[in-house]
């Protein structure tokens, strides 16, 4: 009898889990705003997504002079702006824009970085009204947070696919200094062609773009935290570009006290400057380079620079407070670097400009962007690199 009694309270307990889950899922979507389905959110943000497609010219090659490139981009302004990867379009001769269904607009490109990768087009709005993507909050994401994204993969268009959000804050190991971004990472199925499409959250609002793959990696692809290009649209808008101040300095952060342990050097905390830029504010004040390089449990160093031990008078002893001067510094200002070189400390001023395109801020043949997008009439070969 008691066996009875206890089946039948397990039953009601599990009738009644199954009769209000759905109920607790729905209330728990409504709190979070977000209680559209996925074919819901896919007829929601799709028409506002397009694909790209590039034509770039090398006029020193005999063959091969024109390269065809396709990728992903979401419109942004009911005016015509689109956004996007700016490895795609950075250097193009010639962009189109598709939008669905089966409607090609040129497009001329209204600004774009480089550094960041992102770039915003423009096209002539036809007659009907151009359908815009909504712009999220990519600093509310949370790992195990399940996203889409919608975009063009080996020229398929419009194909939806389906993840999580992986990992937040993603520094991919071998970038330079001057492309270390806190990435998104998600294990959604991103190919080659998804390159400038929208990351989207389950509210149907884009809280990343999709710019790049690991090779050899699977179910991991990386994407620009949409609230970077919000803060960076203004400019691309009026200015065409992103104003950064520039010293011209590539170094890390020391500290005397351990390297001294391993070698004789005559060494002090603060910034080694391993590589100075010509023609930069630092290369004219007379900054010098390393050229001893060395590694220390698989860290590389390039010993025998100048270290600058102090900005305006502030020591160097960390890098949150390196970082925190430099994000102060504009350009026009004037500042003091405390140098120490060959056992003497030194003083020396110099003038902030604006920091111009580098060699390794371009992707080139050899040496493409993160994630090129899909070639046409060609096999398509992930490169990951500087």
């Amino acid at each position: 009898m008691w066996k009875a009694l206890v089946m039948r309270k397990i039953f009601l307990i599990i009738l009644t889990g199954v009769l209000i889950y759905p109920y607790i899922s729905r209330a728990d979507e409504s709190k979070n705003g977000c209680s559209k389905s996925v074919p819901e959110i896919f007829k929601q943000v799709s028409p506002s997504v397009v694909l790209i497609s590039a034509t770039t010219i090398n006029p020193m090659k005999f063959t091969g002079k024109f390269n065809f490139t396709m990728g992903s981009g979401f419109i942004v302004g009911s005016e015509g702006l689109v956004m996007t990867n700016s490895h795609l379009v950075f250097t193009a001769k010639s962009i189109m824009v598709a939008l669905v269904p089966d409607q090609v607009f040129p497009a001329v490109l209204v600004g774009a970085d480089p550094i960041l990768d992102i770039a915003l087009l423009k096209i002539k709005a036809p007659s009907m009204k151009l359908p815009v993507a909504t712009l999220g909050d990519s600093d509310s994401l949370k790992v195990g947070e399940e996203v889409l994204a919608i975009g063009n993969p080996l020229g398929f268009e419009n194909t939806l696919v389906r993840g999580i959000i992986s990992g937040i804050n993603r520094i991919l190991p071998v970038s330079p200094m001057s492309l270390k971004l806190p990435l998104i990472q998600t294990d959604a199925a991103i190919n080659p062609g998804n390159s400038g499409g929208p990351l989207l959250n389950r509210c149907g609002q884009v809280v990343g773009i999709i710019t790049s793959l690991l090779p050899g990696a699977e179910n991991m692809a990386f994407a620009i935290p949409v609230n970077i290009a919000k803060r960076i649209m203004p400019q691309l808008i009026e200015k065409k570009r992103v104003i950064r101040p520039w010293i011209g300095i590539h170094g890390q952060l020391i500290h005397a006290k351990e390297l001294k342990e391993i070698f004789n050097f005559d060494l002090i905390d603060g910034l080694l400057v391993e590589a100075v830029d010509p023609e930069s504010p630092a290369h004219k004040a007379g900054l010098r380079g390393g050229e001893l390089p060395v590694t220390i449990a698989g860290d590389e160093y390039l010993f025998g620079g100048d270290i600058i031990f102090a900005i305006d008078g502030r020591p160097l002893n960390s890098v949150k407070e390196l970082w925190a001067l430099l994000h102060r510094l504009k350009v026009g200002d004037k500042i003091r670097l405390g140098v120490y070189r060959e056992g003497r400390k030194s003083e020396v001023s110099l003038t902030i400009i604006e920091r111009p395109l580098l060699p390794g801020d371009l992707p080139t043949a050899d040496q493409p962007r993160l994630f090129q997008g899909w070639k046409r009439g060609a096999e398509y070969t992930s490169q990951w690199v500087w």
